[in-house]
């Protein structure tokens, strides 16, 4: 459960309608612990508190007895010709290659299918591991929307001063190296 006298709801953010247990959607939370709003920023609150609802910007899945599982964030989510696509699934797949230390998964514009996926991998050891490989291992266990179009070999992510991962940097390097605008 998430806590008491806390409502929560998880909603498909297109209708705003309820999604049906186990399915992923916007997770929404109200009651008196939720925030009445962003001080000095009528527009902002406006945007985040609807009805009374927040809309915390996380996607999530509820089961049957009420626990909520967070799958990642709504900006993160990536739509290929039409599906929708949450890189932290992608992500939590690829942790479990042997020779992957670790990996982050974006949205790269892309004119066939609106976007597509980058994969920037830390492999455990430098060079120990090809675009052939993880592209198989993706392919048995994953639809193949899913599987990254590109394959970076890193040994580092781009980061702020506190230590979090600035994925835009990512997508920014991509575009350029791949001559998007």
């Amino acid at each position: 459960m998430v806590q008491p006298a806390l409502e929560v709801k998880v909603i498909d953010t297109e209708t705003g309608e309820i999604v049906p247990i186990g399915e992923t959607g916007e997770l929404l939370t109200r009651g008196y612990s939720v925030m009445k709003g962003y001080w000095g920023s009528r527009f902002k609150t406006r945007e985040a508190i609807q009805d009374g609802w927040m809309h915390t910007g996380d996607l999530a899945t509820m089961d049957e007895d009420g626990y909520v599982k967070i799958v990642g964030r709504s900006k993160d989510m990536v739509i290929r010709g039409g599906e929708n696509i949450y890189p932290v699934e992608i992500e939590n797949y690829l942790y479990r290659h042997p020779k992957i230390r670790d990996v982050q998964i974006v949205g790269i514009p892309d004119e066939r299918y609106g976007e597509v996926l980058a994969a920037w991998i830390i492999p455990k050891e430098p060079g120990c591991l090809t675009e052939e490989e993880v592209r198989e291992f993706c392919s048995e266990h994953i639809a193949h929307y899913k599987v990254p179009a590109y394959y970076r070999f890193v040994t580092e992510y781009p980061m702020t001063i506190t230590g979090k991962i600035q994925k835009y940097k990512i997508i920014e390097q991509m575009k350029e190296e791949l001559g998007l605008s």
